[in-house]
């Protein structure tokens, strides 16, 4: 699949990913990307974030690829059992430990549990060792559930800006390979 086939939905976690954060920056470069926007990046509700996933995707006109960072892979995944036959396929990046009760703010817990049926889609996941909010074993152990192909990033923080992951070019590459593979 080519980019220009798919209706590319950037789903951002808590905050939102600023300008120089590389969900942004492929949304910018990608004619077909488009941000999900949530109306309380601050304070995630997950029903309302959920939904705005559901409506983004019953809303494209080209089968649907996800990239989804952090919490946004969190709504994507608590989105599927509604618009699962639409996505064509689910780049997903730094999945939050969402159940742990040590994560922070405390309400991000309430988009825990991930569901852990397989997803009805290619999905590929890229994970750090060294994740401040989800250790790498978590992320083997739901891209295992999901089906979803792990990629180990190393010792890459949050792969965010803060941890140095604004253009962040090999994820660029990796997304490009993933979306080669897909079927239109």
């Amino acid at each position: 699949m080519k980019a220009s086939e798919a209706d590319i939905l950037i789903i951002p976690g808590y905050t939102n990913s600023g300008p120089d954060h590389w969900q942004s920056r492929w949304q910018a470069k990608l004619s077909t990307a488009r941000r999900v926007e949530q109306a309380e990046w601050a304070k995630p509700v997950r029903e309302d974030w959920v939904q705005r996933v559901i409506e983004e995707v019953e809303a494209a006109e080209r089968p649907v690829v996800i990239v989804a960072h952090s919490l946004g892979v969190a709504t994507a995944v608590h989105a599927v059992p509604h618009v699962g036959h639409k996505i064509a396929g689910a780049f997903l990046v730094a999945p939050p430990d969402v159940a742990n009760p040590d994560v922070r703010p405390k309400h991000l817990m309430t988009f825990g549990p991930y569901p852990r049926d397989p997803l009805p889609f290619p999905s590929l996941m890229v994970a750090s060792r060294n994740d401040p909010f989800g250790s790498y074993d978590h992320a083997h152990d739901i891209a295992n559930a999901w089906g979803s192909l792990l990629v180990d990033a190393g010792a890459s923080g949050h792969i965010n800006t803060e941890s140095g992951h604004g253009p962040w070019p090999e994820g660029g590459m990796v997304f490009a390979q993933f979306l080669s593979r897909l079927k239109a």
